[in-house]
């Protein structure tokens, strides 16, 4: 939402859980409009439940506009027909994540050449990592 503008939001919350002045409201309201995240019911959001790699991935990937990937995945914990299988193959081809580096650089220590984790719960500073390489270039 913030790397797009914080664009203005329109329209009703239709999550109970999401308060309308919590800082995050019109960032999920507007990443719901855009078919970025969806709730995880259709009237609660769950915003301090903790997020995975294979969801922090899918988030960006959709953010970017769901780019055609290319190329085979080299993970052996990523099934081809996984939601989050082309975020991961187009995370790893632009750089957003890739094991070599993200482990060289702290980020991803408990993954290897051939695992992606992808039901591994994301720090902060991992998903923050993954904004930034997506976003900054």
């Amino acid at each position: 939402w913030r790397a797009a503008g914080s664009p203005t939001v329109t329209g009703a919350n239709p999550f109970t859980d999401v308060a309308s002045n919590a800082y995050y409201a019109q960032a999920v309201q507007w990443a719901v409009a855009q078919g970025i995240t969806s709730g995880t019911s259709e009237t609660t959001f769950s915003p301090d439940g903790t997020c995975t790699r294979a969801q922090a991935v899918a988030l960006i990937y959709r953010a970017k506009g769901s780019p055609q990937v290319s190329g085979t995945n080299s993970f052996t914990d990523v099934d081809a027909g996984a939601y989050y299988a082309d975020a991961v193959q187009w995370a790893v081809s632009n750089g957003v994540t890739t094991v070599q580096w993200a482990v060289s650089n702290g980020v991803t220590s408990g993954t290897s050449a051939t695992t992606f984790g992808p039901d591994s719960q994301c720090t902060r500073a991992q998903i923050v990592t993954f904004l930034y390489q997506a976003f900054a270039n």
